[in-house]
């Protein structure tokens, strides 16, 4: 790895940092101060939780869609959020289930 990859890398790491640190503050500001009603204060929770998640998959997993092989990684999470989904899904469906037909 030659110094100027290093330093780019270095440089999107900061980026990358700044902004997560940036968009954890934001809804904590509003959460602890109680400034906005809570509703606008969900939606700004929500917001900001996206634009990190977005965040972290750009800058600290490399995960693009432009390269072949970003389009592949994409690919992935997307098949593994949907199983992750379908199987905490399936055992509150099984939960609630087995709640509501073993109660007295």
């Amino acid at each position: 790895m030659s110094s100027e990859t290093t330093e780019l890398s270095v440089q999107g790491y900061v980026k990358g940092f700044i902004a997560s640190l940036i968009l954890t503050i934001i809804p904590f500001y509003f959460v602890a101060t109680k400034s906005l009603p809570t509703h606008i204060t969900y939606l700004l929770m929500f917001g900001c939780a996206i634009i990190q998640v977005l965040v972290h998959f750009y800058y600290f997993l490399h995960l693009e869609a432009k390269s072949q092989d970003g389009r592949w990684s994409i690919i992935s999470l997307v098949f593994t959020a949907l199983v992750v989904l379908i199987l905490i899904g399936g055992s509150i469906w099984i939960m609630v289930n087995l709640n509501d037909n073993m109660m007295m």
